[in-house]
């Protein structure tokens, strides 16, 4: 258990991150004094003394209760009657016994004496890391709700004493190590506000000399005079009278000098070439750092992320780095922390908990090379790493997301077609000097860097063939681009070496080892074995173990039934290496076997078996986005339409809404003349997404033209389903027969005899009627479309419904009802999978808390909400701008801003275990 106390700003404490509560003022004081007192025992008479300002002997028995409820906060795991090792007894008093780094005074003093140090020795850039650190620490006056208390004034003074000089010391190794010109404005404001600090003034008038400004520094000179002058009485001391000779003689000893080496700082490497084409991502990418911790590169191999990232990293300015962790070479993640200990310097640190203790003072920016075979354990790492270090902040390069609350992703993108060309020209001249290609080769260029899809390192291999091949040589040769693209001049040998070791493999393999080694190249992601037979048409146990064993395919450990993958560089290697007619016959087989999964999982969404398909679904979407693409590719738009009406509901419940709509206007577009039951089912599936985006018009439209096409495919299920949609819709819409329209959907949905859509039809219903200022009525069809969603294993329903129902209560200052509901039901949609339906519940949960005396759960509820959202790229305003904002508005209100804002980000922090943790017992204390 590991207590932090903060005391520079309003006091908080917090134990293992969660946040610890001291009480009423009077005895967040008597921890505060305590604090101050920095370990030295204080007697009780002079704590009553040091917070009352008297010795009044009848206070004892209040002191003796706040010590004990002190007690009880900062060490709840403490047995009862056991002896206390924080707050001890002392003598006739009390002392605060505490590891001195634990409290962000104590780091802050020891922080600014080392940056001290570091700059009087000539350490300037290392004295801007510790400092820069130390001022990190300052969220405002210390001790400044106990302003009026005797005992906190002289500690606050000798605090904000060292504050002063810590900045004024910053200022001065920025200075040193050239940063003149950027500090002019702060130490402006620095010196407007500590007018009487001389050496504010000559460093002021220093960086102004030194950025060109003599006349600004003269000036200023002239503006400290008279402040000394009229405030003090007194002349300016000498320094700053040499000050002002030296720049009216315009000394050469004022000029920049060369900072003295101050050892290594960052390991990045830099390149033998110049980029091309990303300065727009460095900069995203640094703006991301900014606002982010933990920034993860993704994209396909060859697509420059390690490039960019070191680019990036060199291009920021984090005091200690950045540093560079090359992973490519590792593949032992229990081995990783030591990995990054021995880049870092840090001796001895073989452990994850022992690089964070040593990491902890410093500032600096962590690059993490190739992650993707290591995901796991740099996830772990990563969490602990930037859990125990206020100052780090990672950058990684990974085919695979790291899944932690916090990161964030940035994809990137291939080269648009001028950069491509501009980089295959400049790395051609470097391999054919003097070579100046006409418009024909020009041309050529731009043909072969669009074959190339962008891909800098495959434009880079290709360029480098230039001192041998035309570029139409090398165009026409991209068939069999393995054997081009395999080496040339700057090409790291590493790729070369990889493409051998693969080709040596696939010769040895028997000829139907290797016809079924091309076939599992059309997975995208792991198989299992009913998948590789459906694909690959027929048994493959003995072929497949022929393969585990020459490691050419990897078996997921731990899986069951077990799992294997081809490593991506196999994948493309299989693929290029097959005959056209057999790969197309391979991707066939796959879209078949994707689509018969999408559709039989699909299915089963709106039912009792919900769970399970949802995670086969889940599971497989790396399959599903192949499938699109090799669809797309052969001109299948209406294969296309299917698998995307299949997995619309899937992308409706999961937030997927921009890659639904996207892929199903890419397929819908494709096709000119599809069945009308394929029809029907991507036109559902973009009224819903549409929905979900918060395009009512768009939504109403597209459910009504997959009610057309679903009458003339005779499908009744679809056409009740699509005017449930396309009334539901009108109604968000203003369309005034909204209500009579459902009413005849509901009609059509019992005809059809399907239990799923009677109860959606029925939630529709209550919906409008809601909308309708019907109350009794609307709470009757939710009420029956609860129990009739129940019945049919129909969880999205009864969460719905649930959902209007709080609402209601909510809007009829009836907010107690909605607890125990809304607890219930966002703990069945975590347990199906559910993430729209999830957020907007969890939202107006949220605001029910807030409104019935528990602000502090709603904020940190709304918080994971927000958080969520922000991931999946969905949020609850979007879908219900009429509610969802009333909502959030009433958990804002319920709380003071400073305590709303650190319940939200505790919110945003918090486990799925620890929400749902959260949950359970909301449901518990509140159910019915």
């Amino acid at each position: 258990m590991a207590l932090g106390v903060n005391v520079l700003g309003p006091m908080t404490a917090e134990i293992d991150g969660q946040a610890v509560a001291l009480g009423g003022p009077k005895q967040r004081a008597v921890l505060a004094l305590l604090v101050a007192a920095r370990g030295e025992a204080v007697t009780a008479e002079g704590i009553i003394a040091g917070i009352w300002g008297e010795s009044d002997i009848s206070l004892m028995s209040t002191l003796h209760a706040y010590i004990a409820k002190i007690r009880r906060a900062i060490e709840p795991a403490r047995a009862a009657k056991a002896r206390s090792g924080l707050l001890v007894r002392a003598g006739a008093g009390y002392a605060f016994r505490m590891d001195a780094a634990a409290v962000d005074a104590e780091r802050f003093g020891r922080l600014a004496e080392e940056g001290a140090r570091l700059l009087e020795r000539g350490g300037a850039a290392e004295a801007v890391a510790v400092l820069t650190g130390a001022l990190e620490l300052w969220r405002g006056r210390p001790y400044a709700e106990f302003a009026d208390m005797p005992f906190a004034a002289p500690e606050a003074a000798r605090l904000e004493g060292l504050h002063r000089t810590a900045r004024e010391n910053l200022f001065g190794a920025q200075l040193a190590v050239g940063r003149h010109a950027e500090i002019v404005g702060d130490l402006e404001k620095h010196v407007a506000e500590q007018p009487l600090s001389e050496r504010g003034w000559e460093l002021l008038v220093l960086a102004l000399y030194r950025s060109g400004r003599q006349g600004d520094a003269l000036a200023t000179l002239r503006s400290a005079r008279k402040m000394l002058v009229e405030e003090l009485g007194v002349d300016p001391g000498p320094a700053l009278r040499e000050l002002e000779s030296a720049v009216l003689a315009q000394d050469e000893a004022l000029r920049p000098r060369p900072a003295a080496p101050a050892g290594p700082a960052g390991n990045v490497p830099y390149a033998l070439s110049g980029l091309v084409g990303r300065d727009t991502d460095i900069r995203r990418v640094n703006a991301l750092l900014a606002a982010n911790r933990l920034v993860t590169l993704t994209g396909p191999g060859g697509i420059g992320k390690t490039r960019l990232a070191l680019e990036a990293a060199r291009a920021r300015r984090d005091g200690d780095g950045p540093w560079l962790v090359e992973l490519g070479g590792l593949t032992d993640g229990t081995l990783l922390a030591g990995t990054v200990a021995q880049v870092l310097g840090v001796s001895g640190a073989a452990s994850t908990e022992r690089v964070a203790q040593a990491l902890r003072d410093r500032r600096l920016l962590l690059v993490l090379d190739n992650c993707e075979h290591l995901v796991d354990a740099v996830r772990e790492t990563a969490a602990e790493l930037l859990a125990r270090t206020a100052g780090l902040r990672i950058l990684a390069t990974s085919r695979e997301t790291l899944g932690l609350p916090g990161e964030v992703v940035y994809e990137v993108p291939a080269l648009p077609g001028g950069q491509a060309q501009e980089l295959f020209l400049g790395r051609a001249a470097a391999a054919a000097p003097g070579w100046d290609p006409t418009r024909q080769e020009q041309e050529a260029v731009r043909e072969l860097c669009d074959e190339l899809d962008g891909l800098p390192l495959a434009i880079e291999l290709a360029a480098a063939q230039c001192r041998m091949l035309s570029v139409e040589q090398i165009r026409d040769a991209l068939e069999d681009r393995f054997a081009l693209l395999a080496a040339g001049p700057g090409v790291q040998q590493r790729h070369s070496t990889l493409l051998r070791t693969v080709e040596w493999s696939h010769r040895l393999l028997e000829p139907a080892e290797r016809e079924l080694f091309h076939r599992l190249g059309a997975f995208a992601a792991g198989f299992d074995l009913d998948a590789a037979e459906a694909v690959c048409g027929g048994p493959v146990l003995e072929g497949l173990g022929a393969l585990v064993r020459k490691s050419l395919v990897a078996v997921e450990a731990g899986t069951s039934p077990r799992r294997y993958r081809l490593l991506e560089t196999l994948k493309e290697f299989a693929r290029t290496r097959q005959d056209p007619a057999e790969l197309a016959r391979a991707q066939a087989a796959h879209r078949a076997w994707v689509l018969a999964r999408a559709e039989a999982a699909g299915s089963r969404l709106r039912g009792d078996k919900a769970v399970p398909a949802m995670r086969l679904l889940i599971t497989d979407q790396p399959e599903h986005r192949a499938a699109f693409t090799s669809a797309l590719l052969a001109g299948d738009g209406e294969y296309a339409m299917r698998l995307g009406a299949a997995l619309s509901w899937f992308w409706y419940r999961r937030g997927h809404v921009a890659e639904g709509l996207r892929r199903l206007a890419t397929a819908m577009e494709l096709t000119h003349d599809p069945a009308p039951g394929v029809r029907a089912g991507a036109l559902l599936g973009v009224a819903g997404l549409c929905y979900l985006a918060g395009d009512f018009p768009a939504a109403r439209l597209a459910a009504r033209d997959a009610a057309d096409a679903a009458r003339t495919a005779g499908d009744l299920h679809a056409e009740g389903h699509a005017l449930t949609y396309q009334a539901l819709f009108g109604g968000l819409c203003g369309i005034p027969t909204a209500v009579a329209d459902i009413r005849a959907a509901l009609d059509l949905s019992r005809q059809a005899e399907a239990g799923w859509l009677e109860a959606e039809a029925l939630m529709g219903l209550g919906m409008l009627l809601l909308g309708a200022g019907e109350v009794n009525e609307a709470r009757q069809a939710l009420e029956e479309a609860n129990a009739v969603g129940a019945a049919n294993g129909h969880r999205f329903v009864q969460g719905s419904a649930t959902w209007l129902l709080m609402k209601t209560d909510l809007r009829t200052g009836r907010a107690e009802q909605a607890l125990g509901p809304g607890g219930e039901i966002l703990l069945l949609l975590e347990d199906e999978g559910d993430i729209t339906s999830w957020l907007v519940i969890a939202q107006t949960l949220a605001a029910a808390l807030s409104m019935t005396g528990h602000p502090r759960e709603g904020a940190e509820l709304l918080g994971a909400v927000q958080a969520v959202g922000t991931r999946v790229g969905f949020s609850p305003l979007e879908m219900d701008p009429a509610d969802a904002g009333w909502q959030a508005e009433q958990v804002r209100r319920a709380l003071p801003a400073a305590d709303l804002a650190d319940r939200l980000a505790k919110g945003g922090r918090m486990s799925t275990a620890e929400v749902r943790a959260m949950l359970t017992c909301l449901a518990h204390d509140y159910a019915r």
